[in-house]
């Protein structure tokens, strides 16, 4: 007998940007009940400042959901709110980290849908740091929050290929699709009661803090290959960079080349459309750029602007 009609399964969703907003709107086309979602606030973005809503929020309302976007996850009147919806489950993507008093309410509990094959690259950047790290493969798993990080145990896995022209919003897009497809598969095993608990793998495995500035900053003394996966890991945000003629040089896209490098750092034009950065190794031809206070380009454009900056 099954342990809840998926009609009955009453289902509260946190989640904030689109990798969440798809496996959302899938679950909700599916024919299961969410009783509410949980956003981030709206906040201020882009060149003028605009307050804009997330993926989910908007999402929610295109489907005419409650919608709750707390400032305080410990706030009464928000675990007041959530109890009153009085949850079967709850599902947590791309979310930030939920108090237990919010993960442990629900009877059937809290799972969470992870970018990763884990135990391998728990944290806030799996898919740039797989990438970054020269990973051919991947995948995304489902499993029930505990204390500790992403260490709760799984639901299901799924691994995914890595390509070697992926990028990290390449992967991120095919990730989000796999991920909604395993989130609908979780929950109709959980309805039916046939599913299996796996513990987490003991071990040393890889892992994904949040990326920041210093983690974008090209170092030309690295191999070609190793700043190549990095131009990879961080495109098309927030994206790798150096310094060119006193400005920043944004590296969306670049190419292996067999080259032999002889001035790590040195960036030099060949003809007009090629672009050569050395490395430790090899050369790295940049086929996509941005520089401060321009617009994206391809290489060709900016050799031509080079001249300016002589």
């Amino acid at each position: 007998m099954p342990l809840k009609d998926k009609s009955s399964l009453r289902i509260i969703f946190f989640g904030t940007p689109a990798f969440a907003a798809t496996s959302l709107k899938l679950i909700f086309e599916k024919g299961y009940t969410i009783v509410a979602v949980v956003s981030a606030p709206d906040k201020p973005a882009g060149r003028g400042y605009q307050v804009q809503a997330s993926a989910v929020k908007a999402c929610a309302l295109e489907l005419n959901l409650p919608i709750l976007q707390p400032s305080n996850l410990k706030s009464p009147e928000f675990i007041e709110t959530l109890k009153s919806y009085q949850a079967d489950i709850q599902i947590v993507i791309a979310f930030r980290m939920l108090p237990e008093m919010v993960w442990n309410m629900p009877p059937m509990g809290t799972f969470n849908l992870h970018g990763s094959f884990l135990p391998a690259y728990r944290g806030a950047a799996p898919i740039n740091r797989a990438i970054m790290n020269g990973e051919t493969e991947t995948g995304v798993s489902t499993f029930f929050l505990k204390h500790e990080i992403d260490t709760g145990s799984i639901l299901l896995q799924e691994k995914i290929s890595i390509l070697p022209d992926d990028n990290a919003g390449t992967l991120h897009d095919k990730m989000m699709e796999h991920g909604a497809e395993l989130v609908l598969k979780s929950l109709d095993q959980i309805c039916t009661g046939e599913f299996i608990l796996t513990q987490q793998a003991a071990g040393d495995f890889p892992h994904a803090p949040k990326i920041f500035t210093e983690d974008c900053k090209i170092d030309w003394t690295k191999s070609a290959n190793e700043i190549h996966n990095q131009i990879r890991g961080l495109a098309p945000y927030p994206t790798a960079f150096t310094e060119f003629k006193g400005k920043k040089l944004k590296v969306f896209t670049s190419q292996l080349s067999q080259e032999k490098s002889e001035n790590p750092g040195l960036i030099e034009a060949i003809g007009k459309d090629k672009l050569f950065a050395h490395c430790s190794d090899y050369k790295l031809e940049l086929t996509d750029l941005q520089l401060e206070g321009k617009k994206r380009m391809p290489v060709r454009d900016f050799i031509n602007g080079m001249q300016s900056l002589t």
